[in-house]
C-alpha cells in the first residue's frame, strides 16, 4: 500500500519568495522614512542649503551636518532596498520558471524589463505566462485580474516618479510625498500578492513511500481428539 504525503514546495522557490516579501517591505519602509524626513526637516534643510549656495561653512556647516547625514543615509537605504527588491523578484521569477521547466535565461528576463517600449507590456505577459503554466488550476479571471492590477499600479508608480516627482523636487530635497509612497506601496503589495499566489499554488509532485507489508501470522486449526 502506498501512502501519499502532503506535497512540499521547492525550497529554492519558497526562499526566493520570502526574499521578495522582505525586500519589498524594506523598500516601502525606507521610502516612508524619506517621506517623513522630507515633511519634517527636508524642506527646511533645502531652504537653508540654498541660502548658502549649497556650500555652508563654519558653524553653519556643523549645524547642517547632522540633518544632511541623516538624509544621505535614508537615501542610500532606499536605493539599496530598491536594488535588492529588483534582484529578489528576478531571482524568484527565474526559479519558478526553472521549477516549471520554462525558459529561464537571465538575458530574456532582463530584456523584458529594460528594452524601451517592450518593457511597457512584456513583464506582465511574462508573469501571466509563468502563472498560467505554474498553476494550471488557477482560474483565468483571477490570474488576469491580479496581473492587470499589479501592472497598472506599476505603470502609475513609474509615471509618478518620472513625470510628477521632478516638478515637485523644487519644494524640498527630493519632492517625495504621500502620492509617491501610496503608489509604490500599492504596487509592491500587488506584486507580492502575485508572488505569494503563484508560490503557494504551484503544484509539486507528492512524495510516495512504500509502506511495509504487514506480517501475516499463520494460524493452525487443531482437530479435536477422537
Amino acid at each position: 500500500m502506498r501512502v501519499a504525503h502532503a506535497p512540499t514546495k521547492p525550497t529554492g522557490v519558497s526562499r526566493a519568495a520570502r526574499a521578495v516579501y522582505v525586500t519589498f517591505a524594506a523598500q516601502t519602509l525606507s521610502l516612508a522614512a524619506l517621506v517623513i524626513f522630507e515633511e519634517v526637516r527636508g524642506r527646511q534643510l533645502a531652504t537653508e542649503l540654498a541660502a548658502f549656495g549649497g556650500r555652508p561653512s563654519g558653524a553653519d556647516a556643523e549645524a547642517l551636518a547632522g540633518p544632511a547625514t541623516a538624509f544621505a543615509v535614508l537615501l542610500l537605504l532606499a536605493v539599496a532596498a530598491t536594488v535588492a527588491a529588483a534582484a529578489a523578484y528576478t531571482t524568484w521569477l527565474l526559479r519558478i520558471r526553472q521549477a516549471c521547466s520554462l525558459p529561464a535565461a537571465r538575458s530574456a528576463v532582463a530584456a523584458a524589463w529594460l528594452i524601451p517600449g517592450v518593457n511597457l507590456l512584456a513583464p506582465a505577459v511574462l508573469l501571466s505566462e509563468t502563472w498560467r503554466l505554474a498553476t494550471p488550476q488557477e482560474s483565468r479571471r483571477t490570474r488576469l485580474a491580479l496581473v492587470t492590477a499589479w501592472w497598472l499600479s506599476w505603470l502609475t508608480t513609474l509615471a509618478v516618479f518620472t513625470l510628477v516627482l521632478p516638478h515637485d523636487a523644487s519644494d524640498g530635497l527630493t519632492g517625495l510625498g504621500l502620492l509617491e509612497l501610496a503608489c509604490l506601496t500599492l504596487s509592491a503589495a500587488l506584486c507580492a500578492a502575485t508572488v505569494h499566489r503563484i508560490t503557494v499554488l504551484q503544484p509539486t509532485p507528492a512524495l510516495h513511500t512504500q509502506s511495509p507489508t504487514p506480517k501475516v501470522t499463520p494460524t493452525t486449526s487443531l482437530g479435536r481428539a477422537t
